[in-house]
């Protein structure tokens, strides 16, 4: 078994995670996130040119006489997808019927898709996923708390499930703030997709969690060692496996980002931003986190 201090630098730990949380926060409070065509309704198109791929300034040109909004031209392999504002039919053909006026669309023109999203939709799904998340997150602190009712010394079962929900913030803030800055840089949307990359990191990165806390468990009793030691004792008997789980996970995730399709980029990349989040958090924040509380609580009693 090797033997990390972990617990002897938590302070080093915590102050990382905390800057990093801190960076998210200002990031979301700057930029906000950029929500996509599901959360603000609006309209998608796809379409290939077997005369060539136009450029993004031509297809502009040719739509900068349409009384169409906020017109976005993202390149594809092979493909150019277009979101636009308005949602309707009419809008749909007048797009179309432009894009056919190209050179390149001489040849042919190919709609391999066409989303249309009415703006209350959006608002709907808005606020589904933000109550689903907020569901998700409670009843974890419910089950963690129900899983470790019998643990009630030094520190009571309901704060395993507090900091359970503490270390599932800090990947899913992390996370967000990584997305939000890539919004305002790379112009990256937040969808659906999104959303269930967010409750896919919140079921991992709880397991996680409660693997090591649950060694934590099984030590207290036999344990002859302080608190904060057995704690420590409990993160190096897991680390070999957390570790192992995360490193093959991130590598059939690395592999859908770089050979997979586009499609599903932003949904990979937010896992692997996740998972990697909430293996660093299980280890190096929750744990940690157990000590500081029982620590305080033995100052507060002394």
């Amino acid at each position: 078994m090797i033997n990390l201090q972990v617990i002897k630098r938590k302070k080093l730990w915590l102050a990382f995670s905390s800057v990093l949380v801190a960076a998210s926060i200002v990031s979301l409070f700057l930029w906000g996130l950029n929500f996509g065509l599901d959360f603000t309704g609006g309209s998608l198109m796809e379409v290939s040119f077997k005369g060539g791929q136009p450029s993004i300034a031509s297809i502009q040109a040719e739509l900068a006489d349409l009384n169409i909004s906020n017109v976005v031209i993202q390149p594809t392999d092979g493909a150019m997808i277009l979101r636009f504002q308005e949602s309707d039919e009419d809008a749909h053909q007048l797009v179309l019927s432009a894009l056919n006026k190209l050179p390149e669309a001489q040849s042919g023109l190919e709609e391999s898709r066409f989303e249309a999203i009415g703006p209350s939709i959006g608002q709907e799904l808005r606020s589904k996923a933000f109550w689903l998340v907020i569901m998700v997150l409670l009843v974890i602190i419910v089950y963690v708390g129900f899983a470790f009712q019998r643990v009630s010394k030094p520190v009571a079962s309901w704060k395993y499930g507090l900091i359970a929900i503490v270390a599932l913030f800090h990947d899913v803030l992390i996370t967000l703030g990584v997305f939000s800055a890539l919004g305002h840089f790379s112009g990256v949307e937040i969808n659906t997709a999104f959303v269930v990359a967010i409750l896919t990191i919140l079921g991992y990165s709880v397991n996680d969690t409660i693997v090591v806390f649950d060694r934590t468990r099984e030590n207290l009793p036999k344990s002859a060692t302080s608190f904060a030691e057995t704690v420590n004792t409990s993160i190096n008997q897991t680390f070999v496996r957390s570790i192992n789980t995360v490193i093959t996970t991130l590598l059939a995730l690395v592999a859908v980002l770089l050979f997979g399709g586009a499609s599903i980029r932003e949904f990979v990349l937010a896992l692997i931003i996740g998972i990697f989040s909430g293996a660093y958090s299980s280890i190096f924040v929750a744990s940690p986190l157990l000590v500081v509380i029982e620590k305080w609580q033995h100052r507060r009693h002394a």
